[in-house]
């Protein structure tokens, strides 16, 4: 597969990139190896000294690379500056906050008496070279939430990234070059994914962070699993949107088009299936149709455009089969289902409503990776948990109700990593962020994301 920029508005190739040979992987993997058993030794403060380095080039280069994402992926100009905001903010919280999130742990002292020691702790201490395999669809925030976490606890990183945002790619690794970062403590590696493998198992890699599709996750956490190496996986998600009688129904109705459309509907995290009580099912069927219909599809670089084109030409191959599959087997469109005719250039969809969605249809199962939205009705809030749960998926959901019975139901039986209700979902430093079921295992972000690559030492002293 080529290594190269291709504007998914235009379809135009702008730049191309010879992918690295052996040779050049193993001079990385050494300069990690070497930079590692510096680097670990290195304390809180100097780590952070560095990071905040980082966060203020990245500030600084903002508009650059936000420019960047646009014309390597296809999301609106607006959304790619937020982006990098967002990378900078993190970046600064865990430099603030990770001596603190991996401070020692000290048992009671009854129970250290017990054990016959004098005193004892748990201690965190840096695994190794991480290596990071991610997606295109947020290509700065995906790396990132990886990177900061990974840094500040004493690791290092080699990044591979998806092959259509190369650009993007070798800036991250020239920022933290540029910020002083020692050489070798983060690597950006060009390779294609069948040379994935071959790092992975090499001896000098301890562990891997993996973002994107669930066949991806399969046969990373395959190889780590015969290495006997750690791996965190975030796969795919289908996320339910449900809507009880005592919502805001236009407000939940306005944030649902802006939950099934981020990112030009290229989220894992973006509200895929919308379930919707009997009660309120009319009001909100309307209302969600009609936002959705009156988006501006067009020119990600333009502020007036609310949906881009998607990201590559196979990505839109598979939302059409997936809607065509559907119509197929009997769903109603409710807008949208076409490629815009306003738009012959580029990977463009509408957006796009289903209704009258059954077992039969891919869709009902299978995540649809566009801005087209699933509309269920239900009757009663056994029919909803039950239908937000009826998919191999468990990574966000939504919840939309003000009745503090609901609340309750939904966080004990909803099958998912997160719950938010009354908004949509969003990732922050301070979250754990990660999936249930087939969406993956680990987590990133918070606390539980910085010691996700950690070893956990106990340290006992006998008694004097």
């Amino acid at each position: 597969m080529p290594i190269a920029t291709v504007n998914p508005a235009t379809g135009e190739t702008l730049r191309t990139y010879e992918a690295l040979g052996p040779e050049a992987v193993e001079r990385c993997l050494a300069d990690a190896e070497a930079a590692f058993r510096a680097y670990r030794t290195t304390g809180f403060a100097e780590r952070a000294e560095l990071l905040n380095r980082a966060a203020a080039l990245l500030e600084e280069d903002q508009e650059d690379i936000a420019r960047t994402m646009t014309t390597e992926m296809g999301k609106p100009l607006v959304a790619a500056r937020a982006e990098a905001a967002k990378c900078a903010k993190a970046m600064r919280w865990y430099a603030a906050n990770a001596e603190s999130l991996l401070a020692d742990e000290y048992p009671a002292d009854s129970d250290v008496r017990d054990s016959g020691a004098s005193k004892a702790r748990a201690h965190y201490r840096p695994m190794g070279v991480i290596l990071a395999v991610m997606p295109w669809n947020f290509p700065l925030w995906q790396v990132v939430r990886f990177a900061a976490p990974a840094l500040m606890a004493g690791n290092v990183g080699l990044l591979k990234h998806a092959s259509n945002v190369p650009q993007t790619a070798l800036y991250l690794g020239e920022l933290f070059h540029r910020a002083g970062y020692p050489r070798g403590c983060f690597q950006t590696l060009l390779i294609g994914s069948g040379d994935v493998e071959t790092v992975l198992r090499d001896p000098r890699v301890a562990a891997a962070t993996l973002t994107g599709s669930e066949p991806a996750g399969r046969a990373v956490a395959s190889v780590a699993g015969d290495e006997v190496k750690k791996t965190v996986l975030e796969l795919g998600g289908s996320d339910p949107y449900v809507v009880m009688p005592s919502a805001d129904i236009p407000k939940a109705a306005k944030t649902a088009v802006t939950a099934r459309v981020q990112n030009n509907g290229q989220s894992c995290i973006a509200a895929k299936r919308f379930i919707v009580h009997t009660d309120v099912y009319d009001e909100f069927a309307e209302r969600f149709t009609a936002g959705m219909a009156g988006l501006a599809v067009g020119d990600p670089l333009l502020s007036s455009t609310d949906v881009g084109p998607l990201a590559t030409e196979q990505g839109r191959g598979d939302v059409e089969a997936l809607v065509d599959d559907a119509l197929r087997k009997g769903a109603t469109v409710l807008c949208g289902g076409r490629r815009p005719p306003e738009q012959p250039r580029g990977w463009f969809y509408e957006p796009t409503v289903l209704t009258d969605v059954g077992p039969a249809m891919r869709i009902d199962q299978e995540e649809a990776f566009g801005p087209v939205a699933t509309l269920y009705r239900v009757a009663s809030l056994d029919e909803a948990v039950d239908r937000a749960n009826h998919t191999p998926f468990g990574l966000s959901s939504n919840v939309w109700t003000r009745d503090d019975t609901e609340i309750a139901r939904f966080v004990r039986d909803l099958q998912a990593g997160g719950i938010f209700f009354n908004g949509m979902t969003a990732s922050h430093p301070a979250f754990p962020f990660g999936g249930v079921k087939r969406s993956g295992y680990g987590r990133e972000l918070s606390g539980h994301g910085i010691r996700e690559f950690c070893n956990v030492t106990t340290v006992w002293h006998g008694a004097e």
